[in-house]
């Protein structure tokens, strides 16, 4: 487990509920360049099957930079929220934390494929979790929630500013040449340009950060075992 400092709430909310707890707590998350060295960094992400009743969730554990994996393991839970644009992180984080308690290796940052800052209330998946966690989290989504931006250049590298009327909420990265950029935000304890260069670092051949695919397939075949 990551966490040490407490922060926590009730699960059994409405979607008024859930909207008011983003906007209240939304003050919490803290927006600063991590304080120690990056050495161990988690990858989650969370599958399940349309009209089906569990959700399941994947963490790995990877050194950084050289990507050697130190830890996964994966969990199911009943699902207890709908589906709703914009209420992702009440749907997944409690099986993404679930996860993590089978998880013996203390990280030093968290990848989620979805939204930190940028997002309609600035309270997406990322930042739920990084306040659970109190570990610094990046949102990299494979597309835009909300914000506007001008197209990022179309070599590797490249990016521009992703923005929600005049504030800056993350950066549109291109992580390869000539494909589609990924959207890249900040969740807890955690800036902008140090998540941009941590998810660059992390994709090494393909568009996706190397963590998250790995996780990805290991959260789907495991949903695939227990399903079949």
């Amino acid at each position: 487990m990551v966490s040490t400092k407490k922060y926590h709430h009730v699960w059994d909310l409405t979607t008024r509920e859930a909207k008011d707890l983003q906007a209240n707590h939304r003050s919490l998350v803290i927006l600063t360049p991590p304080k120690g060295p990056i050495r161990r960094i988690a990858a989650c992400d969370v599958s399940f099957s349309r009209h089906a009743e569990d959700l399941y969730a994947g963490v790995a554990v990877f050194s950084y930079p050289d990507l050697r994996l130190l830890d996964k393991a994966t969990a199911k839970v009943k699902i207890t929220f709908p589906y709703v644009p914009g209420y992702l992180s009440f749907r997944e984080t409690p099986a993404v934390l679930e996860a993590f308690k089978h998880i013996k290796i203390q990280s030093d940052c968290i990848i989620l494929d979805g939204q930190g800052l940028a997002h309609p209330r600035f309270f997406g998946l990322a930042c739920h979790v990084g306040l659970w966690m109190n570990c610094p989290t990046i949102g990299c989504a494979k597309s835009r929630l909300i914000g506007e931006f001008v197209d990022p250049d179309m070599t590797k590298g490249s990016s521009s500013p992703l923005k929600i009327g005049f504030r800056t909420v993350g950066a549109v990265l291109r992580t390869r040449s000539g494909v589609k950029p990924l959207f890249v935000s900040p969740g807890h304890l955690m800036d902008i340009s140090t998540a941009k260069k941590i998810i660059l670092s992390l994709c090494v051949k393909y568009r996706i950060p190397e963590p998250i695919r790995y996780v990805h397939d290991l959260v789907n075949a495991a949903r695939r075992r227990e399903e079949s």
